[in-house]
């Protein structure tokens, strides 16, 4: 199969073309294969080839509803056995996964053969892909940006035309934020929808979510009806949709009641383009029949910060420990994550589970907002897709970092209480680019975001949307709409097109 042709189809079209015997699946592969090589140098997305066990998987029955669709893991909690999982760092490289996690066994299940692992930051922790272990992750739509993370290499992938869609997880916003960044469709669904399992029960304290990005709605929402089940073993289990999430979206969404804001729920500056594009998106939200007004939830978007960093500090030294415990050392980790590391080791267990336990204060606010209001309309980035660099520390405070981190004097300090305000400047300089995505996180309810707006410098720009508990399938349906009524799918870099 051509690119021309390969790079024209979701990946439900795809599946069908093979099914009708139009093109096969190790045709679709070459041509995933090549554009993969193409697209490498400008974006670095893929840091794993797979090809080997992609041609293996060729030889035996392709069935399900992908079959034959190339497709990509990300490398982060998607173990795939035989194969470490290497969170992008030199710390897991060289650990091999026992089994298959269940969204990896459900991905095969449903015939999509696996040639790749993407990019990204390491553990996971940043909204920017750029690791020590496997480098930087370059927006398709301009290399000099990044794409976002931690799905970074994921949504590079799609937007430069490798795949239609690739698996991703959301912990903070790591599916909608690189989804924003490049153009592209990103759901994060509700807590427990989809299984984490067997390594985790509620990966992230249940914060993170498993999902794909995608360049059509019912691609999202074909992936969604494979990956929505519990597991034996799981923690709990949340009621299942009516019907498939692929029929739901076929159906009008009715009149909605959207309340938006384009605020910082932390009080850090919003781009103009941020603004404009919630602005567009509340006037087209009118004109296709909904009731769209001003307003939040009642949250303490500061509070809200704060709590979400500690998730960092509970899990990342577990993850230090994991590694450490199968023979990594702490100088395979970066700077940053032993900063975190030592940060978080420092905190007591009353001091994480307070903070864990102020997620249903959050939980209990947005209900009462959902109780006025359908959605919540908000930009999924407060600024287009940043240049490479912006938001790290300064080189003199790497330094001094450096310098407290070898010397134990983090620790001390941590321990001492006197870095209690350095923690709040984390917590808001970290989230001033991306203040909007983790109240879905540590509420578990679905929101996704929308590729409605390009900046004037033809930078994506996507605008979220946050549901009830359960709801995907409103949200699916009004994604839809908007697809229909704004079309992105043809929408893809000048270069990827030039092929």
């Amino acid at each position: 199969m051509k690119f021309s042709d390969y790079v024209q189809h979701d990946a439900v079209a795809l599946a069908e073309i093979v099914a009708r015997g139009e093109a096969s699946a190790g045709e679709l592969l070459d041509a995933a294969l090549a554009q993969s090589a193409r697209a490498q140098p400008r974006t670095n997305a893929v840091c794993r080839l797979m090809e080997r066990e992609a041609r293996a998987q060729l030889k035996g029955p392709l069935q399900g509803p992908f079959a034959g669709v190339p497709f990509l893991l990300k490398d982060c909690a998607q173990d795939f056995a035989g194969l470490p999982t290497t969170y992008a760092s030199r710390a897991f490289a060289k650990i091999p996964a026992p089994e298959h996690a269940h969204v990896v066994r459900r991905h095969l299940a449903a015939g999509l053969v696996i040639f790749g692992k993407t990019n990204l930051p390491e553990l996971a922790l940043k909204g920017v892909s750029d690791s020590k272990l496997c480098g930087r992750v370059n927006n398709p739509w301009n290399g000099d940006h990044t794409p976002g993370g931690s799905s970074g290499g994921a949504a590079a992938a799609v937007a430069s035309g490798v795949v239609p869609m690739a698996a991703g997880n959301d912990g903070g916003g790591s599916i909608r934020i690189p989804a924003a960044c490049c153009g592209l469709f990103g759901l994060k669904p509700s807590r427990g929808r989809i299984s984490s399992g067997p390594a985790y029960g509620e990966y992230w304290f249940g914060a993170s979510s498993e999902g794909v990005i995608s360049r059509s709605v019912r691609d999202t929402a074909a992936a969604l009806d494979l990956l929505t089940g519990t597991e034996a073993g799981d923690p709990f289990a949340i009621a299942g949709p009516r019907e498939s999430y692929a029929e739901s979206m076929q159906r009008d969404p009715g009149r909605l009641r959207i309340g938006f804001s384009a605020a910082s729920p932390i009080g850090t500056d919003v781009h103009p383009e941020a603004v404009a594009a919630v602005n567009d998106a509340a006037k087209l939200l009118q004109t296709l029949g909904h009731e769209v007004e001003e307003a939040v939830p009642e949250i303490d978007g500061a509070a809200l910060a704060r709590s979400f960093l500690h998730i960092y500090f509970g899990q990342v030294p577990a993850m230090v420990a994991k590694a450490r415990a199968q023979g990594a050392s702490l100088s395979d980790f970066e700077l940053l994550t032993r900063v975190v590391a030592t940060l978080g080791g420092a905190r007591s267990a009353g001091a994480l589970t307070m903070q864990l336990l102020k997620w249903n204060d959050f939980a209990r606010a947005l209900a009462r907002f959902h109780a006025r209001f359908d959605l919540l309309l908000t930009p999924t980035l407060a600024h287009p897709p940043i240049r490479h660099g912006w938001g790290d520390p300064a080189p003199a405070e790497q330094i001094v970092l450096a310098v407290l981190d070898r010397t134990g004097l983090l620790g001390l300090l941590a321990r001492a209480g006197l870095l209690d305000g350095t923690v709040d400047k984390i917590a808001r300089e970290s989230l001033q680019y991306v203040p909007f995505t983790q109240l879905a996180n540590l509420t578990g309810t679905p929101a996704m975001s929308v590729p409605l707006h390009w900046t004037a410098d033809g930078l994506p720009l996507g605008v979220q949307f946050a549901a009830r508990f359960g709801e995907e399938d409103r949200l699916l349906q009004l994604a839809r709409q908007l697809e229909q009524a704004r079309p992105w799918f043809g929408r893809l870099p000048e270069w990827v097109m030039a092929a």
